[in-house]
């Protein structure tokens, strides 16, 4: 997605060789316009497996998923990263790593808002490991629910997520496709079809 790819090599800042940051655009402050175009482009691309659901995991995929769910008319899935008096009983929850944050935490979707004649898309910032993936596949599983696709805005190939979605058969698309952050430079993938 040329607009996205722009943006991330104009104004995403490297941190160090496996932490791009793009809270200046994606994730902390919003292009609204970029996130609307992102939207568009997520539908465009799952409308023809007809989701039912969007699921993700607060608080960074949320834009994403809510203008996605906007576009294609269904609605979104929010799972929390903490338990809450609402959310103590009937849930479906998984264990998740954030390599980001070097800590495991917990995820809670109500089992009310997931029935199993759900086609749910996951929607998601960043795809590096799979953990946060693997972790809503997980909690999709255990509704006896269908994956319909997972769409990620940047992802980092040089990570195992998306070649093990890839080994189970699962459709993916990624926005933008990086190489390398090596020696704080941005290295993009020209083209963003899948390269396993």
């Amino acid at each position: 997605m040329k607009s996205l790819r722009e943006r991330v090599l104009s104004d995403g800042k490297v941190l160090n060789d496996n932490v791009l940051q793009v809270g200046s655009f994606l994730n902390h402050m919003v292009d609204i316009n970029l996130l609307h175009e992102i939207g568009k482009e997520f539908a465009k691309v799952f409308k023809d497996l007809k989701p039912t659901k969007i699921i993700t995991i607060e608080a960074s995929g949320i834009p994403m998923a809510a203008l996605c769910a906007l576009e294609l008319g269904i609605p979104f899935i929010v799972a929390k990263k903490q338990s809450s008096s609402i959310l103590k009983e009937n849930i479906f929850k998984a264990e998740v790593f954030s390599y980001t944050k070097q800590k495991a935490f917990s995820i809670y979707v109500s089992r009310d808002v997931i029935k199993g004649d759900d086609r749910l898309l996951i929607i998601d910032d960043f795809l590096a490991s799979g953990e946060a993936v693997s972790g809503l596949i997980k909690i999709i599983n255990e509704a006896n629910a269908t994956l319909a696709g997972v769409g990620i805005c940047i992802e980092k190939t040089y990570q195992n997520g998306a070649k093990d979605l890839y080994s189970k058969n699962i459709n993916l698309h990624s926005l933008v496709r990086i190489k390398s952050l090596a020696g704080g430079v941005i290295s993009l993938y020209d083209d963003e079809s899948k390269k396993y």
